[in-house]
């Protein structure tokens, strides 16, 4: 049990730099993995699958805290729909969650006609998470109940 202390202890001070989000995702990521690790384990292989899982587990978690939580993919998803529907072209249509500090932008392009008979825009989107920008592009074509479904990246 102490080693699995002393583990987790060295996953939160390599967490010590990240945001909240992502720091609380690396300490139960390596707690979810130290005791997966414990349990898995036999004999003297127990500390090394114990210090494995926390490491796995702790990466898994970081990985997760950093990105989009549910009220910014709504923020995302929102200014997506009003950039597609009325955005003009050229024009970013912006978002940001200020609980986060994730932010972006999308920007879309004239609307066509596809071989099926669907309006559709070709976009620009940046998403800014944990300070790091992310850009992206894509094809949104409009579906028979009016909303708008990203169809290419």
């Amino acid at each position: 049990m102490k080693k699995i202390l002393v583990v987790l202890l060295a996953a939160g001070l390599l967490a010590g730099c990240q945001n909240d989000k992502q720091t609380m995702g690396t300490l139960l990521g390596g707690a979810a993995g130290a005791w997966a690790g414990s349990t898995i384990g036999h004999g003297g292989g127990r500390v090394v699958a114990t210090a494995i899982g926390t490491l796995i587990g702790a990466g898994i978690g970081s990985s997760i805290g950093k990105s989009l939580d549910r009220t910014d993919r709504l923020a995302l998803a929102q200014a997506n729909q009003e950039a597609f529907e009325n955005g003009r072209s050229g024009t970013a249509s912006t978002w940001n969650n200020p609980d986060s500090g994730n932010y972006g932008s999308v920007t879309p392009q004239p609307a066509y006609k596809n071989t099926q008979g669907q309006y559709c825009r070709e976009f620009t989107q940046t998403i800014v998470v944990g300070g790091e920008e992310h850009e992206g592009y894509g094809t949104a074509c409009r579906q028979p109940d009016g909303s708008w479904k990203i169809v290419s990246n």
